[in-house]
């Protein structure tokens, strides 16, 4: 099956892995409502494809995401003088959204492991829609700034949710305060960042990241995994987790990916996985309520 293709982004497959590329690079890649739909739109089509074990996300050219566009000028984030394509794109239930926080809960929703690989400066949305990635990596001439006091408005993108899960509250609240743009070994050393690599040694980092978990594990098990660590993140009580898993292992431990798993360690061969995200995926949230991005 083959990837589409868009507008404002590249996606491409190499051998089980999703190279999704920001491309803008004459803007940066600054973020647009079309780029909204394009990414919400790649994760739909890496979901649904069973060849894709995993995401890298980065971007085109010097940067990874320079933020909004910024080319409506002072009313560009005035929700209210947005009309036709665009106010439609980011209306839900009759209110418009914030377009960064409908691309992040889509990217919570994933079904495949997300990797950033941020190879240049990050403003703005091009931070908080990494929040929602499972792990990111910079290159050392990556910077990064929340920058949104700074342009009178406030953090956007569900980050409020994700930013300080990751490098807490006291973290978190000083990079929004300030709003000031930090080098990458700042965010390496508050833990936004997994490592830092060369500029030329940074995709060929993630590819070797993404594809140890395509070679090496049950696609249907990361699928899970992703779902029970992003998921039970805001449970009230460890017994939502509980609950999870427990659904989780009654029903994978019946599936062929199971036996498979065991019996290709007793037999100190490579495994080969048969159970399909798209169709395979046992649901394991009966006793869960939680409100759909859709």
């Amino acid at each position: 099956m083959g990837l589409p293709t868009f507008e404002t982004i590249k996606l491409e497959l190499e051998d089980g892995i999703a190279i999704l590329t920001l491309n803008r690079p004459d803007k940066l890649n600054a973020f647009n409502t079309q780029m909204m739909k394009d990414m919400i739109a790649a994760f739909d089509a890496t979901d649904a494809n069973d060849e894709v074990k995993a995401v890298i996300v980065t971007g085109a050219g010097r940067g990874f995401c320079a933020g909004a566009d910024l080319s409506s000028g002072g009313e560009t984030f005035n929700y209210d003088q947005r009309g036709g394509e665009d106010r439609e794109a980011r209306t839900r239930d009759g209110v418009q959204r914030d377009g960064g926080g409908l691309l992040t809960l889509r990217i919570y929703d994933s079904l495949k492991p997300v990797i950033a690989a941020v190879n240049g400066p990050a403003v703005g949305v091009g931070v908080t829609m990494q929040l929602a990635m499972d792990i990111r990596l910079a290159s050392t001439e990556a910077r990064f700034g929340l920058v949104f006091a700074r342009r009178g408005l406030n953090p956007e993108a569900a980050s409020s949710w994700f930013l300080p899960r990751l490098v807490g509250v006291q973290t978190a609240l000083e990079w929004c305060y300030t709003g000031r743009v930090f080098p990458a070994q700042e965010a390496h050393d508050k833990g936004l960042v997994r490592s830092l690599h060369a500029p030329e040694d940074l995709l060929p980092a993630a590819k070797a990241l993404a594809r140890e978990i395509a070679d090496s594990t049950a696609p249907g098990s990361v699928a899970l995994t992703r779902q029970l660590i992003w998921r039970t993140a805001g449970a009230a009580h460890p017994m939502d987790a509980h609950m999870a898993d427990s659904r989780g292992i009654q029903a994978r431990g019946k599936m062929a990916d199971a036996r498979e798993g065991v019996m290709s360690f007793l037999e100190k061969r490579p495994a080969n996985y048969p159970d399909k995200v798209s169709s395979d995926l046992p649901d394991i949230w009966d006793h869960w309520t939680r409100p759909s991005f859709r």
